[in-house]
């Protein structure tokens, strides 16, 4: 079959599970939720607190809704609920309200105790959602069971194979079944490729749903309405008036006892090519014929596609000093935790316009935010570049924030100019009004059945063709990282790249979030 029979297959195929399907086929029949992995670390931090979120706003219905725990720990039902009840509500100060919603939520969640690879362990889990599914009088075939797997990708082929067998709901009858799998997908393309074809042999695209939390967090999901509803970013938003573009995530703190695991994967797999990557797809992709998934998918795909290959004259590696002091990290360690890379996109719209992506840790600060830096003003007779250039930046997190950069005029007698800023600081403007996390939204999606924020396949392997070139130079030994000093900015090389692209740093100004 060809690319282009495939995509016009695969876009079929969606169309009976997409959330534009009548509400009743969304909303009738009992939904199962079920957490393999629930006894780690990313279920008791991110996934049971995103259900619990959920669940106070109404939108998992106590009679409706059964959450089960999968794993390998044998434990009971109320030891586990009792290992998730610090995660859930602090253990002082909570009011009695907090600590019944807490308590009603945890009876929601039954635990199973099986082994990953075995067919024993999962048929028990699939009496147990049968059972559940039989008690709400829940026609056969006509409920939905969503598997969300907090589990190392080495285990997603064995578990997928598992819920295949032993799990699945008759969808034919309104039902469905979905997967939800957790980044890395994959170490390089080949492995990617595996990956996508052990799981794609066992499951319909529509099905799965590759989880990039990043795609859920508010001012990512923002970028959208910022660009295509706004009037005067359209004439502004290509090669004519931006120099360039920075997508930055920094950290204060190094691997913090995960340096082991972090190893195995270093910044660039761990940050650049996933969260970066996809925030660069919606800062460069061209306006989608609707808000469908994957006419929006679609347009990333060929943001993705239209990256030239990276130069390694155009790529800085750091190593804080001290990393190497971790016990799990091998002494030759040649991990970069700091990298800051030049992506360029071949089209019309960015030609010459350098996509500056930087990532490190043990840092001088922690932020993450994306920076449109303008062109100089031609002909400036204030002699304003001084002052530095207009930039619009999107701070996604911490203070979540959108300003504009620019020059006004210094209030006084004089007429000098200075650089201020527009700014919309969620803090300030959205007083009492909280921001979902990232992982309440993109579960409340997979239920919708709504793709729009996750990672379709095609994406997935255009995104480590960019970069896997790269990785393997370092995996050789080819590019070595230089180390830095923590709590810098990193190594100097860094902001020697990113002058020689263009970028120029505005001296003299810091943006300071309003206070309330």
């Amino acid at each position: 079959m060809g690319t282009n029979e495939w995509h016009i297959e695969r876009r079929s195929s969606f169309e009976s599970d997409s959330p534009l399907a009548p509400r009743e086929v969304l909303e009738t029949g009992t939904l199962s939720i079920v957490v393999l992995g629930a006894s780690g670390d990313l279920a008791k931090k991110k996934t049971f607190p995103a259900l619990f979120h959920l669940y106070k706003q109404e939108l998992l219905p106590p009679n409706e809704v059964h959450i089960f725990g999968y794993a390998r720990s044998k434990i009971s039902d109320d030891e586990l609920r009792n290992k998730l009840r610090s995660y859930l509500v602090p253990e002082k100060g909570a009011s009695p309200k907090q600590l019944d919603d807490v308590e009603k939520f945890l009876q929601l969640i039954k635990y199973v105790s099986g082994p990953y690879d075995s067919e024993d362990g999962f048929r028990l889990l699939d009496k147990e959602i049968s059972e559940h599914e039989y008690l709400k009088n829940s026609k056969e075939g006509s409920s939905r069971r969503l598997f969300y797997l907090a589990l190392p990708p080495s285990v997603y082929p064995s578990v997928c194979k598992m819920i295949k067998t032993c799990c699945m709901n008759k969808s034919d009858l309104s039902g469905w079944t979905r997967v939800v799998v957790e980044k890395p997908f994959g170490r390089d393309l080949e492995s990617a490729e595996e990956l996508s074809n052990q799981i794609g042999e066992l499951f319909e695209e529509p099905q799965i749903y590759r989880i990039d939390h990043y795609l859920g967090k508010e001012l990512v999901q923002n970028m959208l309405v910022l660009r295509f509803a706004n009037r005067f970013f359209l004439p502004l938003w290509n090669r004519d008036n931006i120099d360039n573009v920075q997508i930055v995530f920094r950290e204060d703190f190094g691997t913090d006892g995960r340096g082991g695991y972090f190893d195995q994967y270093g910044i660039i797999r761990d940050i650049i090519q996933n969260h970066l990557l996809q925030v660069l797809c919606l800062v460069a992709m061209e306006k989608p014929v609707s808000l469908k998934p994957e006419h929006i998918r679609d347009e990333k795909v060929k943001v993705l596609e239209s990256v030239v290959p990276i130069r390694d004259d155009e790529v800085v590696l750091g190593q804080y000093e001290g990393y190497r002091d971790d016990p799990t990290v091998p002494d030759d360690s040649n991990t970069p935790t700091f990298a800051t890379a030049i992506l360029r996109i071949h089209n019309e719209r960015w030609e010459g316009v350098p996509f500056i992506m930087k990532a490190g840790k043990a840092l001088n600060s922690r932020k993450a935010e994306i920076r449109v830096q303008f062109k100089d003003v031609p002909g400036d007779i204030f002699r304003s570049k001084k002052q530095g250039r207009n930039e619009f930046v999107i701070r996604l997190q911490p203070s979540e924030a959108i300003y504009m950069k620019f020059t006004v005029k210094q209030p006084g007698l004089e007429m000098s100019a200075v650089q201020s800023e527009l700014d919309l600081s969620y803090g300030q403007r959205y007083q009492g009004i909280t921001i979902p996390e990232a992982y309440e939204r993109l579960i409340l999606d997979t239920i919708r059945g709504d793709q729009q924020h996750f990672v379709r396949r095609d994406e997935l392997k255009a995104s480590w063709e960019i970069f896997t070139p790269l990785l393997h130079k370092i995996d050789r030994g080819e590019l070595k990282p230089i180390p830095y000093k923590p709590g810098s900015r990193g190594p100097a090389e860094a902001d020697e790249l990113l002058e020689k692209a263009g970028y120029v740093q505005t001296h003299g100004y810091i943006w300071i979030p309003p206070t309330l």
